[in-house]
């Protein structure tokens, strides 16, 4: 197979289907034209990723149109309001009207904040999504998943609103860093551990090529992942239900990151860690065997990635917890895992035994 073979697959929603494209060199080589609506353009990225791939991206798009760029600061920590009104004063003060286009450059922050502002924009305005890290490729670009960061919780100001397209260039990984890189598996090995037995063995098999950037590999592990959550998304868009599988080792992997201070862990180190804490719950809950949980942790950290959370005493984690958008009827509903390969949203657990992993914290840490 041609490591410059393009993949494609198509999402469903109710809104409209949208496609994704994963493939190398694809921002230099793109035609944009059928996916940008309106004269009017904002290309939006950040101060890490504007001076490799901007120039680049504005020189594909058709001349014809009015193009405009806004450069916002990079991390997890500008993924707030302040940012978002940043993108709104560009828009503003060029008079972008109702038929313009957004065009997000960067990774999940970037994707979920430009996402938002577009959803919110005169009501709704078109949107792009070019994701230039793994884990926006295989997950927080598509799906239509929007929002900013709150200092209680984490994506809990935004909205479901989906884009014209998302364009997943493998190339972009190669400036990635390699901290960035593990993060992203970490949401790959995610699809697995929900609904894949199969795609954890190719995982298992594959995964020190994958960490050492074979873009053919990691173009297939991107098509798999995003042929997962694209199937989801079809069943239950607006996340009532099946959905919410997709969080797993996220309502875990939230409270590491709003204490920790946004930042400072990666979202797929938190979540990482935060699978693993869901399995130790899952195996005390007497559903997966303490091999199955071996099995996982240890490709976890063939992955680069933690295993162990840092030290959050117990009360102020389950506080943490209770902001989380899952919380139903004042009950915290976690994805756990029946068996591997097989998830389940429930919130029929023993409390006692959620208390027994959030004191589990490695005395190292």
């Amino acid at each position: 197979m041609s490591t410059a073979m393009r993949r494609e697959l198509i999402v469903h929603t109710r809104s409209h289907d949208y496609p994704i494209f994963i493939g190398e060199n694809l921002i230099e080589t793109f035609d944009f034209a059928d996916y940008i609506s309106g004269k009017q353009v904002l290309v939006v990225t950040n101060e890490t990723v504007a001076p490799l791939y901007l120039d680049k991206l504005v020189a594909r798009l058709p001349a014809d149109k009015l193009i405009k760029t806004c450069i916002l600061p990079d991390g997890e920590q500008y993924k707030t309001q302040q940012s978002i009104d940043s993108i709104y004063d560009q828009l503003m003060e060029n008079h972008f009207n109702r038929d313009c286009t957004l065009i997000a450059l960067g990774g999940g922050v970037i994707g979920d904040m430009v996402g938002f502002a577009a959803a919110s924009f005169m009501r709704g305005v078109n949107f792009i999504q070019i994701p230039t890290t793994l884990l926006s490729q295989v997950d927080s670009s598509v799906g239509g998943k929007t929002g900013i960061n709150h200092r209680l919780g984490k994506n809990m100001i935004g909205a479901f609103w989906q884009p014209r397209l998302v364009l997943a260039d493998m190339t972009t990984l190669k400036t990635l860093p390699p901290r960035e890189l593990s993060a992203g598996l970490a949401e790959v090995i995610k699809y697995a551990l929900i609904g894949d037995v199969a795609f954890l063995a190719w995982l298992e098999t594959h995964m020190t090529s994958l960490r050492t950037l074979d873009l053919n590999l990691l173009a297939q592990a991107v098509l798999i992942s995003c042929q997962h959550k694209a199937d989801i998304v079809a069943q239950d868009e607006f996340e009532a239900n099946t959905r919410a599988l997709l969080n797993f080792g996220h309502t875990f992997g939230h409270v590491i990151e709003t204490h920790e201070g946004y930042g400072n862990w990666l979202h797929g180190e938190a979540v990482a860690v935060g699978m693993i804490q869901a399995m130790q719950l899952s195996q005390k809950q007497g559903w997966l065997s303490a091999d199955d949980v071996d099995r996982a942790s240890s490709l976890i950290a063939r992955a680069d990635l933690p295993t162990h959370p840092p030290a959050i005493e117990v009360n102020t984690a389950l506080d943490l917890m209770g902001h989380d958008k899952k919380v139903k009827s004042g009950k915290i509903r976690l994805v756990l895992l029946e068996k591997l390969g097989q998830a389940v949203l429930t919130s029929a657990y023993d409390p006692a035994l959620l208390t027994d992993v959030l004191a589990l914290t490695d005395k190292a840490n």
